[in-house]
């Protein structure tokens, strides 16, 4: 029984046992690098982490495993607090999923290595450059306490990446974008703004990336729970 002793080895044997092939052909369609995944879904992975436990050390022993799963549940059992900047960045050079950016974006959002932000935003690297955005569209939504003068200020940021036309990361700055606008009603009319301002961009990314999100951020339900 896997439990917060169990070793990497261990939990990859774990892992191993809930392997599904009809479920990693499901995760290829969907984008997902299948290279070396068992097709574990994402709660099964969850439940395998509420068992284990958080481990900080151990978390980053299974990482560098290489497989899909194992680094998934790394995220889920890596410790917040004890995480560093230098730790994420390496972790960042081995992106390559938007599964994985978007897991591991939500545990550097819990640990605030806001400082990461820019710094992943200026790396040409799809996968980095969308963990930026992903990092603003978590903290906009799970950090209700923060100012809305802090999330309103990765705005400009979105702005200038708003015309990198690579799928994972115009979709990033889509969901950035429209995340902020839905946080409250502060911070609607300045991401409703930006959203029409590059409605009307030249630039085809641009462009999508503002129409999308005007039509979400004029919606009816939307603006009924932001009055």
């Amino acid at each position: 029984m896997i439990g917060p002793s169990s070793d990497p080895a261990e939990l990859i044997a774990h892992l191993e046992t809930l392997r599904s092939e009809e479920n990693v052909a499901g995760m290829a369609r969907f984008g997902i690098v299948t290279g070396r995944a068992l097709g574990i879904s994402n709660p099964d992975i969850r439940a395998v982490a509420r068992l284990a436990k958080r481990d900080h050390i151990r978390a980053m022993q299974l990482w560098q495993s290489d497989i899909r799963e194992a680094r998934l549940l790394a995220l889920c059992t890596a410790e917040p607090k004890r995480l560093t900047a230098e730790e994420a960045r390496s972790w960042a050079n081995d992106f390559n999923s938007w599964e994985i950016v978007d897991c591991a974006a939500d545990l550097f959002v819990e640990a605030r290595l806001d400082e990461l932000i820019p710094e992943f935003a200026a790396d040409a690297r799809e996968f980095v450059r969308r963990a930026a955005f992903a990092m603003i569209a978590g903290a906009a939504v799970h950090r209700k306490n923060e100012s809305d003068m802090a999330i309103l200020a990765w705005l400009p940021l979105i702005e200038t990446h708003s015309g990198d036309s690579r799928n994972f990361v115009r979709k990033a700055v889509n969901w950035a974008l429209r995340s902020i606008g839905k946080r409250n009603r502060g911070c609607h009319g300045p991401a409703l703004r930006l959203a029409k301002l590059l409605a009307e961009s030249p630039d085809k990314t641009s462009r999508w990336i503002g129409r999308d999100a005007v039509r979400e951020l004029s919606g009816e339900k939307l603006m009924a729970r932001l009055k």
